[in-house]
């Protein structure tokens, strides 16, 4: 026994260490990183070296954790290890130490090849908070286990002594990771996304105590056209209804997907009934729930994407997360994620605030001068609009922010431009950034319901290198990262085919942040 403790004392230290050495350099990297023109203002990142996939959200003891993929040690992936950041609103995030780094055999192999504490979850259990993980060594037999670490405080961690599951149920599946833990009934049940035979899936587990866990089969499969491997699974129950999040691998088109239905805990099986995606923008991947006091179930997920032309080149930085999102079903069944409501804490000057009705003409242009970080909102007249179009450009600009203000037809601009055009006959939201910078081009379509012919609602939020639009309360998403050099911003808006009526249109600097903290 003394022999066995001493061993895990060791492993605590080397891990502790490790945790050090991370933590000295996010610290050494950061006031570089704060310099750069393309860091976020009101986005959760890293202050500094690489971020990706949102883990551990959590609600515990009065704050909102959220964990997240990171290499400490540069602005590209490696290793990966757990950041870690607090909020107690959502909005404003204060940073922790480094949570989690890989120092187990089955966690580090060589640099240059796939290795790390990869993506999982937290729950709470005793008071204690619980971290679920990925532990993964390219090469390694087997390469992918589940690994466990407990903590008093939500701040330092104690490594399982061992995997909790030591590798997949089928040696030949397609991945065996990211999973995500919850209680249901006095039980804990966790999936873990998998694939076989080019069919992505999502693998349930069972457990009483957290440690021991049984195999219950495969929960939930792709249908033959959703992936061959299915990331980041999540399953959660919303609005009487059970949905499971993936984000799937090798669909064409599409990173990100839902889908409702029953979950049966009997048989160990979700039935889904329909499906469809989270967000139509090219941002947007490894989304996360969580369960707050409140009963709202909040989304977070990566803000960039795998593949991306990676805005880097020792920026000493890379990767954000999106705003905070609340989900929730729709009276005709589709799933909604709307920005939580602590976000309009963050509105600080008003640019522009039209409540009794704005009309644009056919052809007629109306611009308003915005610092790089702003929120926009619009409710639109459908039954006074003939308009076929309304085109929405937020372009660089030479004006400075004193001299913000509505102008018509400016041409004190740059050639960078992100285009949104919303098509009438067509039903569609488009979003072009073929023109908005040194990133990836793309135009990325939403195709909106019925049900938007009756009404349609806009919201825009930017934030330097970031646009995420929310049209009617969230029913369609779009969210993208932009890269545009000027360090000015104007938003203009055009009807196209007749007359365009808003009921009501604001415009905000989104500086909040600073007024308040």
């Amino acid at each position: 026994m003394k022999s066995t403790n001493t061993r895990q004392n060791s492993r605590q230290f080397e891990h502790e260490e490790a945790l050090k050495r991370a933590e000295e350099a996010v610290q050494a990297g950061a006031a570089r990183a704060a310099q750069d023109p393309f860091r976020l203002r009101y986005h959760l990142m890293a202050p500094s070296g690489w971020m990706n996939d949102p883990n551990g959200l959590i609600h515990y003891k009065g704050e909102y954790h959220a964990f997240y993929q990171h290499f400490p040690f540069g602005d590209y992936q490696g290793p990966m290890y757990w950041g870690h950041a607090v909020s107690r609103d959502l909005v404003r995030w204060e940073h922790r130490p480094v949570a989690l780094a890989p120092t187990e055999p089955y966690e580090f192999g060589s640099p240059e090849g796939g290795c790390g504490c990869w993506s999982g979850s937290a729950v709470e259990h005793e008071g204690q908070m619980v971290l679920f993980y990925t532990a993964h060594v390219d090469g390694r037999t087997p390469e992918e286990v589940q690994a466990m670490a407990t903590s008093e405080d939500g701040i330092r961690f104690v490594k399982h002594p061992a995997p909790v599951i030591q590798g997949s149920p089928d040696g030949e599946c397609f991945g065996f990771r990211d999973p995500k833990v919850w209680e249901h009934e006095g039980r804990w049940y966790m999936v873990v996304g998998s694939g076989k035979n080019g069919r992505g899936r999502a693998l349930l587990y069972e457990s009483a105590n957290l440690v021991d866990w049984s195999y219950r089969g495969v929960a939930a499969e792709s249908d033959g056209t959703q992936g061959d491997m299915w990331e980041c699974p999540d399953l959660f129950p919303l609005g009487g209804k059970y949905v499971l999040i993936v984000s799937p691998m090798n669909m064409d088109g599409v990173k990100n997907l839902y889908m409702i239905g029953e979950m049966d805990f009997a048989t160990g099986r979700f039935t889904p009934e329909s499906s469809g995606i989270i967000d139509n923008g090219p941002d947007f991947y490894a989304a996360q729930t969580m369960r707050d006091s409140s009963g709202r179930r909040i989304l977070i997920a990566w803000m960039d994407m795998w593949g991306s032309r990676l805005i880097k080149t020792g920026r000493a930085w890379y990767g954000a997360m999106t705003l905070a999102r609340e989900l929730q079903l729709t009276e005709d069944g589709r799933l909604a994620s709307r920005p939580v409501e602590e976000l309009v804490t963050l509105r600080g000057q008003e640019i522009a605030k039209l409540d009794n009705g704005l009309r644009l003409q056919p052809g007629e242009e109306r611009t308003w001068l915005l610092p790089p970080a702003f929120e926009w909102q619009a409710d639109i007249d459908l039954s006074a609009t003939e308009a076929q179009e309304l085109r929405i450009v937020i372009a660089g600009a030479s004006e400075e922010l004193s001299d913000a203000k509505s102008v018509k037809n400016s041409r004190s601009v740059t050639e960078e431009r992100t285009k949104i055009r919303w098509l009438a006959a067509q039903r569609r939201i488009e979003l072009n950034r073929d023109e908005a910078g040194i990133g990836d081009p793309g135009v990325y379509v939403s195709d909106l319901p019925a049900s938007a012919a009756a009404r349609l609602s806009l919201r825009l939020f930017s934030d330097h290198s970031s646009v995420e639009l929310f049209v009617n309360d969230g029913d369609r998403v779009l969210t993208s990262r932009i890269y545009p050099l000027a360090s000015g911003r104007r938003l203009a808006l055009q009807a196209l085919g007749g007359t365009l009526v808003f009921k009501a249109m604001r415009l905000w600097h989104m500086d909040g942040l600073e007024a308040k903290e």
